[in-house]
């Protein structure tokens, strides 16, 4: 074969190649585009994140467990963000609510998803729950469940009668006025009850915010139904709290197709986990906390004893 036939043969297989590269290349984008006018679809597969019990930063029982952590869901929303095969997250909640600060983490979470996430509510998505629902795609209800209770609620707890009935003399050394305020060894003055209650009335001013904006609803209609008010998910649906009711396989079956999945479609949970550096982190954070906003926290024995209950639920 002479040199030029070599090189007209090398031109032709070359070509061929290119053209063959350019092809593959258009069908991928092709497919890509499919998949995008679909949703943000990137696999077959639905990743379901439980959202069980009190909403708060650690376990307040060890050994009880029960407690929904912001790091322990966010991390696992982070988790089918990134894994290429999942197209679509399903939170599947059952909590009251819990810590305002924690409930809110969580919200912005499922806010800023790049794939679609419906909520399904078991038996209770209340109150910091209910806050981090709100701004799902889709928000499913069982029609039994319990749905609602926006509002925020500060416990406190008043033994002086007590302690005086059983001699116990309980006192405090401190340095600030309001230091104290919330003990459980007196009662609040006046002026700290008033203090307390613009501060409730604040937050729950923001979590009705929070709730019209994320449900798309009327701020005023909002405050008409919220006060701390509880709804079968039946009922929620007719208020437009929730979009729709059914079962934890309908949820499943929403949130495959929102993510663009025409066929069949793969369920994996995504357990969250916490270590025990976790778990002692979570309790040192507390501790700093109580000891900062010094309400109704007294330093016993080494472990601190609050009277006061101050959450979303």
């Amino acid at each position: 074969m002479s040199k030029d036939t070599r090189l007209v043969l090398g031109i032709i297989g070359g070509g061929f190649l290119v053209l063959l590269i350019l092809f593959t290349a258009i069908i991928v984008l092709l497919g890509s585009s499919d998949q995008f006018t679909n949703g943000t679809s990137f696999g077959n597969t639905v990743a379901v994140v439980p959202v069980q019990g009190e909403i708060a930063y650690s376990q307040s029982n060890i050994l009880g467990g029960g407690v929904a952590t912001p790091q322990s869901i966010t991390d696992g929303i982070k988790q089918a963000e990134e894994d290429s095969a999942v197209s679509a997250i399903v939170l599947d909640v059952n909590s009251p609510g819990g810590s305002p600060v924690a409930s809110e983490e969580i919200m912005n979470a499922v806010k800023n998803a790049k794939k679609p996430v419906v909520v399904w509510i078991s038996d209770i998505g209340a109150s910091g729950a209910y806050l981090v629902a709100s701004p799902a795609d889709k928000i499913m209800a069982s029609p039994s469940s319990i749905v609602g209770s926006i509002g925020v609620i500060l416990s406190l707890t008043d033994l002086s009668g007590l302690y005086q009935k059983i001699g116990v003399n309980q006192y405090a050394i401190k340095a600030g006025e309001y230091k104290d305020m919330g003990a459980s060894y007196r009662d609040l003055t006046p002026e700290e009850e008033q203090m307390l209650q613009e501060m409730v009335n604040q937050d729950y001013d923001y979590f009705i915010k929070q709730v019209a904006e994320n449900r798309k609803l009327d701020l005023e209609y909002v405050r008409s139904i919220a006060e701390g008010k509880i709804y079968t998910g039946t009922q929620a649906k007719e208020l437009k709290l929730v979009d729709e009711t059914g079962d934890r396989e309908k949820a499943i079956e929403s949130a495959a197709r929102l993510g663009g999945i025409k066929g069949e479609y793969e369920v994996v949970t995504i357990t969250p986990t916490e270590t025990l550096a976790d778990i002692l982190k979570g309790y040192s954070t507390n501790f700093a906390y109580a000891l900062g906003k010094g309400i109704g926290s007294l330093l016993k024995e080494g472990s601190v004893e609050s009277s006061v209950d101050y959450s979303l639920r």
